[in-house]
Order: C-alpha cells, then structure tokens, then sequence
C-alpha cells in the first residue's frame, strides 16, 4: 500500500482526506491540519479521491461541492452509500441550495467559502468528537420514544440493539429536543445564531430523521411541527 501524502504522525491521529481542486487551499489545508496533529492526504478531483479512498481507511472526509467532472455532491453520495464516515462538505457561501443538498446527501456538516481555517478545525473536531463518543457514557440517562432510545449522555440512537446511523446535523437535532421530551424547542435556538433567514437547512435534517424514525415521516407522530415555533418530541412517559 502507497505511503499517505502526509507527515509522520502518532498512530492514532484521525486520518483526514481533502478533496478540493483548487491547489492553494488544499496546500493550506494540508499544511495547517497537519501542523495541528492529523494525518492528511489530499485529492484533486472525485477520481482521485476515489483511489485514495481504495487505499486507505479515512476518519473524515472534507470535499468541495464545485469541481470539475464528478461534483462533491455525487461523491458523497456515492460514499454515504457504502460507508458511515463523516463528511465535511465546503459550499460556496451564497449558494444555500448547495447547503440543502449536501445534507440530503447524508453529509454531518457543511463549511461556507471563504473559510478561517481555525474555524474549519474546530468544525473537524467537534465532527470526530462526536464520532467518538467514549462508551463510558452508557448509564447516562436515555429518551424513549416509540420503538426508540436515545441515549443522551453518548448521542447514540438505537431501535432494540440496532444503532441508527445519525449525522452531525441529525444529532444535534434529536439532541435539542430530548433535551426536553414533550416541550416545543423553538426553530431559532436548532437552526443556531449564524442561520441567514429563510434557511431551510433545519427543515432537511427534520425530514431526514423522520425517516429514519417515523412509520410514516410524512405524517409524524413521534417529531412534530409546532407551527410557527419548533418542533417538539413524542417521548414516552
């Protein structure tokens, strides 16, 4: 197996794949996430990516949605459907629709360009903390609603012993609202500070969980709009 475009790290330093056809930032990148302890190999374009990730175990990947050829979109889609890494992807920061899709597609988070490099590493952070949350946690409290448990103190789902695969998004979401099962949690306080009016980002990740929790997401029971408010939880008493 070919040696990994990155610097003698510790062994167990999170393996970081860069996709982004533009040189500078993936040198930036390079450079600043190695210098703060990740291993990282870099990846012009999907095809190259593709190779990298036939060569290689990654603990997160970061591409850009615009590239020539294969878009970010449609590698993270063609990922998502065979794997659970996380994916962080970079938009454009006037173009909320590439916002929109990129959630669709199963990504846990989205970063908008042009980007404080300082801000990207705390999103890729928090994204392989929650990845990892320690199984010391396991006798925190858990939320029970319908055939589910969510255990609050881990951020893990489960239906009987099956976990339920949740993104970054998504679990912050299911996290809000377990937070207080039974109460209306208002948009505002999900969709965060730095949400530009009209985003429709919480309205996907909403309709993504209720697919995954509701018999009929068109018609939930457990996830409910308040309208005009939030959303609240249907939990079991």
């Amino acid at each position: 197996m070919p040696a990994a475009d990155s610097t003698a790290l510790s062994d167990d330093a999170a393996h970081l794949l860069i996709v982004d056809d533009d040189a500078r930032i993936r040198q930036l990148l390079h450079k600043f996430l190695s210098q703060n302890g990740f291993r990282v190999t870099v990846a012009a374009d999907a095809a190259e990516a593709r190779s990298k990730l036939d060569s290689f175990a990654f603990d997160l990947l970061v591409l850009d949605v615009m590239m020539p050829g294969e878009s970010g979109l449609d590698l993270a889609r063609a990922v998502r459907a065979r794997s659970a890494v996380p994916i962080l992807m970079l938009t454009a920061r006037s173009e909320t629709d590439d916002r929109i899709a990129g959630l669709e597609t199963g990504a846990d988070d989205y970063l908008a360009k042009p980007f404080d490099p300082r801000e990207l590493l705390l999103r890729v952070g928090g994204i392989l903390r929650r990845a990892s949350l320690a199984p010391s946690a396991a006798s925190d409290p858990e939320v029970r609603f319908g055939a589910f448990a969510y255990h609050r103190g881990r951020g893990e789902l489960k239906r009987g012993d099956e976990v339920i695969r949740l993104t970054d998004r998504e679990r912050d979401l299911l996290a809000a609202l377990a937070e207080r099962p039974g109460h209306t949690v208002p948009r505002s306080a999900i969709a965060g500070d730095d949400a530009a009016p009209g985003d429709r980002a919480v309205d996907v990740v909403v309709t993504r969980l209720r697919r995954k929790i509701e018999a009929d997401p068109s018609n939930p029971i457990l996830l409910q709009t308040v309208r005009g408010y939030g959303y609240r939880l249907l939990a079991d008493e």
